[in-house]
């Protein structure tokens, strides 16, 4: 017997309502996660369903290496803490991409939101062509992404459909 396949959601409008997360019981959840919920991840100690696919554009682990540098400079984290966090980021297994597709899509989303950078619209493109719902910690990336996929809280992560 064949698996259904998790229904993608349809490109939404301006202003869409947030939709829930569709999660059916025969395949695997794939979530996009950005840097800052990978370091979230490392720091509370949560363990990811092994139900679920992490997904994430290639750069992300080098953008969480930043993050902790600016914690280190701002005297935030000792440098060892850092490292520690940064060697139990590299073990947390994810699907990373940077294919052609992925770096046309998200051109194309942040052209369309008016965006100078390509770092969100990064996150919003995996999470449309690969992911059945982006989650993050960053309330920022969570409102901007609401028009463009779904958005999932972090507690989704911990627990299977």
């Amino acid at each position: 017997m064949s698996r259904p396949a998790i229904p993608r959601p349809p490109v939404a409008a301006a202003g869409s309502a947030h939709r829930p997360c569709l999660v059916t019981l025969w395949a695997v959840a794939r979530y996009v996660i950005d840097a800052q919920t990978l370091l979230h991840l490392v720091d509370a100690g949560l363990r990811v369903d092994p139900g679920h696919q992490l997904v994430a554009p290639s750069s992300i682990r080098s953008e969480a290496l930043e993050l902790l540098l600016r914690e280190v400079r701002a005297g935030k984290r000792a440098e060892a803490a850092a490292l520690e966090a940064h060697e139990r980021m590299t073990e947390i297994k994810m699907r990373l991409l940077g294919d052609r597709v992925s770096r046309r899509t998200a051109w194309q989303l942040a052209r369309r939101h008016g965006w100078d950078a390509l770092r969100d619209a990064e996150y919003l493109a995996v999470t449309r062509l690969q992911a059945d719902a982006l989650v993050t910690v960053d309330p920022r990336l969570a409102a901007i992404a609401r028009d463009d996929v779904m958005v999932a809280d972090i507690e989704d992560l911990l627990t299977s459909g």
